[in-house]
């Protein structure tokens, strides 16, 4: 991934689907000292001269300078290829396929599923991930599969025999499936522990809120539970996916039976209706998903048949559907008990749960719609300043909609769409459907059309993705006069409609747009206008681009608990509303940056680039001095225009290093360093600068820049280490006659172990696997364990890298993260002051800070520890992970680490958070000398084609300073004889 993707990725959150000034973005003319622009295969190029390829001029080395700056060439005749995770056309070249499937993957990754509003409001809180539903699977559904919340919003658009274009719940079918593959279940036990769903800002990490074992599960119900008892008990519950039923006129008592679709391709455990009396047996629909994975394997595995009747009949032929279901045994209770009851006891057990579930009936679509009022009111209140007069008005008209027509709004709100199809919207707990529809329509608040006249340029672009696969091909043959498409998919074949019959803005002829309008019928999306006034709201709110309105229900069902802290609010994060309109601008070009990136668009990122370069401030640079009070406003300068584009550009600079075009990267490096004199990044802008300079040959001026930077008091941590390396690199005879004061320190030597083991593989680029104790695989950190473990002198420890040290930091400096300090809390989501991670955290606090470490130092830790754990447990807090280490763990690590290097380590991280919490040693170990002494070794492991990095030799020498036993544990295969 490009050096600074994933802070952009960050900072722009979830996407908007409205980008208001993207098209006078595109369009409008740039001032920029920058003359890049793409080939016709998408390379990057320079024309003519420009500032960026003449920063540096030496006479002689201007042709060197010329010559290199164009990069390695590389062969531009490779065929496009199809890229297996975006299914973006990428051409075929090695370097770019790999660059680009690794900016895919690293996306997946940034993008791992987490606790949507949309998974809350099916009151879902599993560990989540999202189905990626091949097109040609789509067929009949088109892309706009409801979601029906029908109480609690148990009944899901999870239909079997669809994709659920929600989410599946990953951790009960792992569950499950492992329970089924059990031959006994007594003696094997799921783990379904639960990780902290804020730690790492990773909400995927939600599971189970305790640890799950098929025994402890069971313990926890009826113990004497047999089929015997549950014959004949009745269960409410839904029939969904009417629209595909063979049967579309119910009568209320209608009888029905249960039928297993073990062939269904979207999901085997799938559960059909079945008319019980009709001549030919139709289908009706299917059970909910949820229902369908527990009750599935009790008719498969004890052949249970399960009978009902229809209790009532809805207003429209394609709602959900309420009925009662009751079980008939097939087979003796005896049989039962000898081939699983614990199993079985869990099932059913699991099955009533989601029954229950239904019958609460306060949707949370209800809770969320309430939420939805509260962001509104909140931000007006406080922020009024940055709206005008119609916008306060169009916001503030949201709570005097009817019930009906706010829950459609908000329903339709955190929906993907943008467009939906009239035909397809229908929701339970709204009780008008067209009347809120049409309410909607007046406000402005949704846009729809009904006829070909109402379709603005743009729009059939969009709504392309509603259209099915046949409906495609349906058009493809009339369009293309008989040609068949049968294995195109949708992406297939959008893409072939726009590439053929969209004019470049996205507008389609009368023909087209007839066709297309057709067969989607009318068609309804959120207007422009209010979908960018609820973005700036939810932005104002949450002050993130990562939460949404789902951080109010993980709060309100107890999922997360945020901390206890006091917002005092003495100074406007944007002063003005010009402030805020640019810095809403800037967000805009970083997500067409991402996009850009996404879509393997060259000319459209360096555009981008472009403009950021020339919105950041062009004021004359000044030395400015690192006084308390003029850092103590560098965390809120977060919140400008400027401190995005600076994001932007430092993205710019690794994608014109990868393009190799070390002058422009220069010259935007330059730029940065001039216009951002207080910033945490100048370490690594002065270290890529000096990289970027000797690639091109200069290395006096690598040399100067480097030694520069190391007088710059924002440059610490790994970055400085890394401009001391290169100092004493370049600064040879005859560049540098004198040595440097630091180099001693640099170069002092790291105490090194080496342990030898069996390979599993030797591939380079794939982590070293290696056989542990009992042949068991493992990794090198595991390895090094055991060997510390026994011949390694009787330690105890865990492999945590940094995280058990932010535990530890958070932990022991609670009261000292959530005390009263002006404008860092300013929202009732947060898991840690808006300073953390600047300067002012230390500054500010200073006098509390240093009293708590005294305590520390005097040997207070364990107390202060176990207090903080005991008053606090489970509360989200940043840098804290509540399930990875026990208390005894912590316990044991603190009180043998010692007072006097916890306060240490603790003011390290208190004076510089972002730039020493990652790249701690891999491993910590301890051991207890008698009954009162201990002491801890902290060990960072590497594997045979592993080294040091700057931000863990900066990290090693550190802590030898502080005085902890350090050494790196080298791990190496066996020789071979």
């Amino acid at each position: 991934m490009l050096r600074g993707r994933e802070s952009l990725i960050r900072l722009i959150g979830k996407r908007r689907r409205v980008l208001p000034s993207r098209q006078s973005l595109l369009s409008a003319p740039i001032q920029s000292s920058l003359n890049l622009c793409t080939d016709k295969n998408g390379k990057v190029v320079s024309i003519g001269s420009s500032e960026g390829s003449s920063l540096v001029d030496n006479g002689d080395n201007r042709s060197k300078v010329e010559s290199f700056a164009g990069g390695e060439k590389r062969s531009d005749k490779s065929e496009e290829v199809t890229c297996p995770v975006c299914e973006n056309k990428v051409i075929g070249n090695n370097y770019i396929v790999n660059s680009h499937l690794d900016m895919c993957l690293s996306r997946g990754s940034a993008k791992k599923r987490k606790l949507t509003q949309r998974t809350l409001l099916q009151m879902n809180f599993c560990s989540q991930s999202k189905i990626e539903v091949h097109s040609s699977e789509r067929e009949q559904m088109g892309d706009d599969l409801l979601l029906i919340s029908c109480d609690e919003g148990i009944v899901r658009n999870g239909i079997h025999g669809l994709a659920d274009f929600g989410d599946v719940e990953e951790n009960d079918s792992s569950l499950l499936e492992s329970l089924l593959k059990l031959n006994s279940v007594t003696h094997n036990y799921i783990d379904g522990s639960s990780k902290n769903p804020i730690h790492g800002n990773n909400m995927d990490d939600i599971n189970d809120t305790h640890s799950l074992s098929v025994k402890n599960e069971v313990l926890d119900g009826d113990m004497e539970t047999t089929l015997h008892d549950i014959s004949g008990v009745i269960l409410e519950t839904f029939i969904v996916g009417r629209r595909f039923s063979d049967e579309k006129e119910i009568n209320c008592g209608a009888s029905i039976f249960l039928l297993r679709d073990p062939h269904n391709v979207k999901d085997p455990n799938a559960i059909k209706v079945i008319s019980a009396y009709s001549r030919d047996s139709k289908m009706l629909g299917f059970l909910p998903r949820d229902l369908a994975q527990y009750l599935s394997p009790l008719i498969e595995k004890y052949c249970l048949i399960f009978e009902g009747q229809v209790t009532a009949v809805p207003k429209r032929s394609l709602d959900v559907v309420p009925v009662q279901i009751f079980c008939h045994t097939a087979v003796s209770s005896g049989k039962i008990e000898q081939d699983n009851i614990e199993l079985f006891r869990y099932l059913w057990r699991k099955t009533q749960q989601v029954i229950e579930s239904t019958k609460k009936y306060q949707t949370s679509t209800t809770k969320c719609q309430q939420n939805f009022c509260v962001l509104i009111g909140e931000v007006l209140r406080n922020n009024l300043h940055l709206f005008i007069d119609g916008e306060k008005d169009f916001l503030d008209s949201f709570n005097s909609f009817s019930d009906d027509c706010q829950k459609l709004f908000v329903r339709l709100y955190i929906r993907k769409g943008p467009w939906f199809r009239l035909s397809n919207i229908f929701y339970s707990e709204i009780s008008d459907l067209q009347k809120a529809m049409k309410e909607l329509s007046v406000s402005g608040y949704v846009r729809s059309f009904e006829n070909i006249n109402e379709l603005h340029d743009d729009d059939a672009n969009d709504i392309l993705n509603l259209l099915t696969v046949s409906e495609l091909r349906e058009i493809m043959f009339i369009l293309k006069q008989g040609l068949a498409f049968d294995d195109y998919t949708v992406r297939e074949l959008c893409g072939q409609i726009r590439v053929k019959h969209l004019s470049n803005d996205g507008s389609a002829s009368p023909t087209l747009s007839s066709m297309i309008l057709e067969r989607t019928g009318a068609c309804i999306r959120i207007s422009s206008k209010a979908e960018s006034l609820f973005w700036r709201a939810e932005r104002l709110f949450f002050l993130n681009g990562e939460q949404d309105l789902s951080s109010f229900l993980l709060a309100d069902l107890g999922i997360v608990k945020y901390p206890t802290y006091n917002c005092i609010v003495t100074e406007q994060i944007f002063s003005d509303r010009n402030d805020l309109l640019a810095y809403e601008e800037a967000i805009e070009v970083a997500q067409i940056v991402d996009q850009a990136l996404d879509e393997n668009d060259n000319e459209l990122v360096l555009r981008c680039i472009k403009i950021a370069e020339s919105r950041i401030s062009n004021t004359s640079p000044k030395a400015i001095e690192t006084s308390t009070s003029e850092r103590l406003v560098t965390f809120l300068s977060c919140f400008s225009a400027s401190s995005v584009y600076s994001k932007v550009l430092t993205l710019g600079a690794s994608f014109l290093e990868r393009e190799r075009r070390y002058n422009e990267a220069i010259y935007l490096l330059k730029r940065l360093l001039e216009c951002f004199t207080c910033d945490g990044r100048r370490g690594y802008w002065i270290l890529r600068l000096s990289v970027d300079l000797e690639h091109i040959g200069y290395h006096d001026e690598s040399l100067s820049a480097a030694e520069s930077g190391l007088l710059d008091s924002w440059v610490c941590a790994g970055s400085k280490m890394a401009l001391q390396r290169r100092v004493l690199r370049l600064g040879k005879p005859p560049r540098r006659w004198k040595i440097p004061s630091f180099a001693n320190l640099v170069k002092r030597k790291i105490n090194e172990v080496h342990v030898r083991g069996r390979p599993l593989n030797s591939v380079t680029g794939m982590k070293s696997r290696f056989y542990g104790e009992d042949d068991e695989q493992c990794g090198v950190e595991q390895l090094a364990l055991q060997y510390y473990a026994g011949e390694g002198g009787g330690w105890q420890g865990v492999h945590t890298e940094s995280g058990i040290w932010l535990t530890i930091f958070g932990l022991l400096m609670w009261n000292v993260l959530f005390s009263d300090v002006p404008n860092v809390f300013r929202t009732r989501f947060q898991t840690a002051p808006l300073d953390l991670e600047t300067d002012s955290f230390y500054l500010v606090r200073k006098s509390s800070i240093e009293s708590h470490l005294q305590k520390i130092h005097d040997g207070m830790a364990e107390e202060i520890l176990i207090t903080s754990w005991e008053s606090y447990v489970g509360t989200a807090c940043r840098g804290v992970n509540w399930n990875r280490h026990t208390l005894s763990e912590l316990r044991a690590a603190v009180a043998c680490i010692g007072g006097h290097c916890l306060a240490l380590l603790c003011r390290h991280l208190a004076q510089g958070y972002r730039s020493w919490s990652s790249g701690m040693p891999d491993l910590l170990l301890w051991r207890f000398n008698g009954e009162f002494g201990g002491e801890a070794k902290l060990v960072e492991v590497k594997g045979p084609r592993d080294q040091l990095s700057e931000q863990q030799r900066a990290w090693l020498l550190f802590l030898m300073d502080c005085g902890f036993n350090t050494e790196v544990c080298k791990v190496r295969p066996e020789p071979t004889s």
